[in-house]
């Protein structure tokens, strides 16, 4: 492994030099710092962990509090995408990341952040209202969350306003004027989009039945399925239905089909979160996709610049927009 003097004499400069720009201190030139970093990848170059938390006071190690109740793990596509963007800016900016739990009631999330000594945590996908969450939130630990704001601390956010209003217009230029969302459970998320559907159904002017509003589960085809049955009961009901995710979409294209219904021909149906199970679906589900790459490595700058430059970091709330996928799904509305 090459060493800082080999990188040195690499890029013709001193030592001291290269320390400088490999720790971003400000006293040598952009160019030179580029040029040293840009070496330091080409030739492999490692600092020291030991050496490097020894000088800095940080051990480089990032903490990743990820709960999954649903027991998908990382196969949820959503999540999984947005936290390896996550771990491949940390390792850029030099961090390692360990997932944190609490193994029981023998540790709590603080205690086990305190246990692996880790300079900052993301958190994502867990219940927020949990007390231990809560603590973690509010202890010295810098903290970066991701699609749930508390006060005064740094917060990532997909814009779910945004998105269901997206959606919602792109049905309606498609002619419908009955449009149905069955939402997720109670969450952040939830709240947001289902202000972006009823603030965007307004400046329609499109009247919402209240049982054209239902609440199902993320994730959860089986569960989606069922309201879609119960919609397509309705003595008039919707001709196009929003699902809270592309997975759960699933469960409204069985009962559709079960019902003797055909995509888009006699109803139209849109997803949420554009992964790639959306693409391969038949017809192609129209869906709001959601920026992972972006949401990841904006969680992850944010957090190491929390760690690294605290008095001059505030806390923000920032929003990352996604973009509508029209797909094959939405098509103009039966006539009844």
């Amino acid at each position: 492994m090459p060493s800082l003097k080999d990188l040195a004499k690499e890029c013709g400069v001193s030592v001291a030099t290269v320390s400088k720009a490999l720790n971003d201190q400000p006293d040598i030139s952009p160019a030179t710092r580029e040029r040293v970093r840009a070496a330091a990848h080409r030739m492999g170059y490692l600092p020291n962990a030991a050496a490097r938390a020894l000088k800095t006071n940080r051990t480089y190690n990032l903490g990743v509090l990820f709960v999954d109740e649903r027991q998908s793990g990382l196969t949820h596509e959503y999540f999984s995408a947005v936290l390896d963007s996550f771990k491949v800016e940390a390792e850029k900016r030099g961090y390692d990341i360990t997932f944190i739990n609490h193994s029981g009631k023998s540790m709590s999330y603080l205690e086990h952040c305190r246990y692996r000594n880790v300079d900052g945590v993301v958190i994502a996908c867990v219940n927020f209202y949990d007390p231990q969450v809560v603590e973690l939130v509010n202890s010295e630990v810098p903290v970066v969350t991701i699609d749930h704001v508390f006060n005064n601390r740094m917060a990532v956010l997909s814009d779910n306003v945004a998105g269901l209003k997206a959606l919602v217009r792109q049905a309606w230029a498609c002619g419908h004027r009955r449009i149905a969302f069955i939402h997720g459970e109670k969450t952040a998320v939830t709240e947001n989009r289902l202000a972006g559907f009823y603030q965007v159904c307004e400046e329609l002017g499109l009247q919402v039945p209240e049982e054209y509003v239902r609440s199902g589960v993320y994730h959860d085809a089986d569960r989606c399925a069922a309201e879609t049955r119960a919609l397509l009961e309705l003595h008039e009901p919707p001709t196009c239905i929003i699902f809270p995710d592309d997975f759960s979409a699933l469960g409204g294209y069985n009962a559709i089909s079960e019902k003797g219904l055909s995509i888009p021909e006699d109803i139209s149906v849109m997803g949420y979160d554009g992964i790639y199970l959306s693409r391969v679906m038949k017809p192609q589900l129209a869906t709001y996709q959601q920026n992972t790459m972006m949401l990841g490595r904006t969680a992850a700058d944010k957090l190491v610049q929390m760690i690294e430059h605290p008095r001059v970091t505030l806390a923000e709330q920032l929003l990352v927009t996604g973009k509508l996928l029209e797909g094959d799904s939405v098509g103009r509305p039966a006539q009844t």
